[in-house]
């Protein structure tokens, strides 16, 4: 049984890029850096050695994202919403509208065909959906609840 969350890995092609992102659009702060290149990272993640990883940890309300970046990545095809496994980061914020728009002037992509007036899908520089949810709608209030309840 685990005991703790650590965190959400995230493939990227520009490190910097994709924390100059998800910083400027969703408020994520830096929390520390990791670089390696010795054997055992290539041999947790099941890659060719030799291997470079440099990582940056950006945290947000108690989420960690860690941004991988690797001396070579491939993408072999773009994930669709109901093939199993990790879909997507949802994240909520204040004012959809501005959101959406600095997701564009951030190197993202916004789904227009998505929008559904309390919140919408968007794509980081590299194409990783994030579901954004605005004020309004059921969803943040059956989250809240259903937390608290919890800690009850």
């Amino acid at each position: 049984m685990a005991n703790a969350y650590s965190h959400i890995g995230l493939c990227v092609t520009d490190l910097d890029r994709s924390r100059r992102f998800y910083e400027e659009v969703f408020g994520f702060r830096a929390a520390f850096d990791l670089r390696t290149d010795g054997p055992e990272t290539p041999k947790l993640l099941r890659l060719d050695p030799p291997l470079t990883l440099d990582a940056v940890y950006l945290a947000l309300d108690g989420l960690l994202l860690e941004l991988l970046a690797f001396d070579r990545t491939e993408r072999t095809s773009r994930r669709v919403m109901n093939e199993p496994g990790l879909t997507h980061l949802s994240l909520f914020v204040d004012d959809l509208d501005a959101t959406i728009d600095a997701v564009g002037r951030h190197g993202g992509r916004v789904r227009a065909d998505t929008n559904i007036g309390v919140a919408v899908f968007v794509e980081d520089p590299d194409g990783q959906a994030i579901e954004v949810i605005g004020p309004g709608g059921q969803f943040r209030t059956l989250r809240d609840t259903a937390l608290r309840n919890l800690d009850e």
